[in-house]
C-alpha cells in the first residue's frame, strides 16, 4: 500500500530505527549523526511549529517550549516516562530501545528554553536501568538525574511529575500554579513526554523532513490479535489499523487509552489525525487504541476500564472518589443484570456534570469513557436492562485493557527506513 493508507510509507523517518532485537548503545548513535547540531536553537524552535505533544493531550511543543523559556530564570526539564494508561508501552520502549535518541531531545529541549538541568521520570524498572546505563555510556552535556516513581495511572499528570520529583508523592496537585509557571525546586518546568523528546531530536537532525516526523506518531494497537507497536502517519484509518493488528473486523474502538472513549463500527474508516478525531468526538491521547473483537460487548468493556479507574484514584478529592465509585457501580449493574429503569438517566447526567473537575483528568477519562459508551451503543446498552448479557459473564478485569512491552516493536508492519542510518 502507498499515500496514507500505508502504516509505513517509504522513507518516512521513523523513531523505530533500531535494529530488532537490539538497544541502541552511545557509540551506535553517535556513529549514526547523533548528538549533533544541524541547526540552532532558534532555528528548531520555528521548525518544531507543528509538532503536537505525544503525552495524551496534544498541546502544541513549541508553545510549551516558549512558555517554559519566557516564564523565568534557571528553568528545568522533565522527560516523562511514566505511562499510566495500562494500553500504552511506547514510553517504555523507546526508553528501553532508544534511550539516547531520548536523551538527546531532552539536551535540545534544555538548549531551546535555557534550562540548566533535567530529569528522566521512570515507573518502568528495565527503562530506568537504560537510561542511566545511557547516561553513563556518555557524559551528558546536560546535568541529568533519573527519578522512579510508582506506577499508578494518576503518576504521570505533570503537576504530579513535578511533586515527586521535588520529594513528594507522585499525586497531582491543584492549578494554576502550573509546572511552567512553578514547578521542580520552584523553577519554571518543562514536563514533556519522551516521544515527543524523541521526535524533537528527529527534526534536529532531519529539519527538512520536519512535517513527516511531526506528522507520525507511535501508537499501541490491541484487541483480537496480538497487540502491536507501530509507527503510523496521521491520515491512515482505524480500519487500515485494525487489520495490521489483527482484528479485521472490529465492532468498535477504545481510544486513546481511556481518554478518547468508545468509537463505534461506523467509525472506523476515520482518519488517524488529532483534528479528524476532535470533530468526531474522540481523541487519540497517548495513542493506545483498543479494537473490540465482533463478539465482545462494550458494556463488558467499559466495567473494566471504570473499575482500573475507581481503584487509580488518587483519593485527593471527594468528587472523584464518589464519582468515579458510582460510575463503576452502575455500570456494573449493566453487566450482572441488576440495573434499575432510571440508570441510564443518572449515567447520563453523570458522564456530562462530572468532567473537569477534580485535581487530575482521572474522572473525566471515568465520565468520558461511560458517555461515550451511551452514545456508540445506545441499543445494546439498553439491552442490558431487560436481560443479562452473556457476553459480560465474566468479571471485570484490567488485564483485558493490558498490554506488555515488546522487546521488537514491529510485526506484520512495513520496515520503516532507520532514522540512524539516514543521519
Amino acid at each position: 500500500m502507498t499515500g496514507t493508507d500505508s502504516l509505513i510509507p517509504p522513507g518516512t523517518p521513523s523513531v523505530l530505527g533500531a535494529a530488532p532485537g537490539v538497544t541502541e548503545d552511545a557509540g551506535a548513535y553517535v556513529a549514526a549523526g547523533g548528538y549533533r547540531r544541524a541547526i540552532g536553537a532558534a532555528e528548531l524552535l520555528d521548525r518544531i511549529d507543528g509538532l503536537r505533544g505525544r503525552g495524551g493531550a496534544g498541546f502544541p511543543t513549541a508553545a510549551k517550549l516558549r512558555a517554559v523559556r519566557d516564564a523565568g530564570p534557571r528553568p528545568v526539564v522533565v522527560a516523562n516516562g511514566e505511562e499510566g494508561e495500562p494500553g500504552s508501552v511506547k514510553d517504555r520502549w523507546l526508553l528501553r530501545a532508544r534511550p539516547h535518541l531520548v536523551l538527546d531531545g531532552l539536551a535540545l529541549a534544555a538548549e531551546i528554553t535555557g534550562a540548566e538541568r533535567g530529569y528522566v521520570y521512570v515507573s518502568d524498572t528495565a527503562a530506568g536501568e537504560r537510561i542511566r546505563r545511557a547516561l553513563a555510556e556518555r557524559t551528558p552535556q546536560l546535568p541529568c538525574d533519573v527519578v522512579d516513581t510508582p506506577h499508578t495511572y494518576v503518576a504521570g499528570e505533570e503537576t504530579a511529575v513535578v511533586r515527586r520529583i521535588n520529594g513528594g508523592p507522585a499525586l497531582p496537585t491543584a492549578k494554576p500554579p502550573r509546572p511552567y509557571q512553578q514547578g521542580v525546586g520552584g523553577a519554571p518546568t518543562l514536563v514533556a513526554n519522551v516521544e515527543t523528546l524523541a521526535r524533537i531530536a528527529l527534526i534536529a537532525a532531519q529539519p527538512d523532513h520536519r512535517r513527516r516526523t511531526a506528522r507520525a506518531t507511535l501508537v499501541t494497537l490491541a484487541g483480537g490479535g496480538d497487540p502491536l507497536l507501530a509507527e503510523v502517519p496521521y491520515g491512515c484509518t482505524l480500519r487500515t489499523l485494525a487489520q495490521a493488528q489483527g482484528t479485521p473486523e472490529p465492532a468498535g474502538a477504545l481510544m486513546g487509552g481511556l481518554f478518547g472513549g468508545l468509537i463505534g463500527p461506523g467509525r472506523l474508516d476515520l482518519a488517524l489525525d488529532p483534528d479528524t478525531l476532535a470533530a468526531a468526538g474522540t481523541a487519540l491521547g497517548c495513542g493506545a487504541i483498543r479494537f473490540l473483537a465482533p463478539d465482545e460487548c462494550p458494556v463488558s468493556l467499559v466495567s473494566a476500564a471504570l473499575a482500573h479507574l475507581a481503584a487509580e484514584s488518587a483519593r485527593q478529592c471527594g468528587i472523584c472518589v464518589a464519582g468515579t465509585g458510582s460510575l463503576r457501580d452502575a455500570v456494573g449493574a449493566l453487566t450482572n443484570g441488576t440495573a434499575d429503569s432510571g440508570l441510564l438517566t443518572r449515567l447520563q447526567r453523570w458522564s456530562t456534570s462530572l468532567p473537569g473537575r477534580g485535581a487530575c483528568g482521572l474522572l473525566g477519562a471515568a465520565a468520558g469513557t461511560t458517555g461515550s459508551l451511551l452514545r456508540a451503543f445506545p441499543v445494546l446498552v439498553r439491552a442490558h436492562l431487560d436481560a443479562p448479557c452473556p457476553g459480560c459473564a465474566a468479571p471485570a478485569d484490567v488485564g483485558r485493557l493490558t498490554v506488555s512491552v515488546p522487546y521488537v516493536a514491529r510485526r506484520s508492519v512495513p520496515r520503516p527506513r532507520s532514522v540512524s542510518s539516514s543521519r
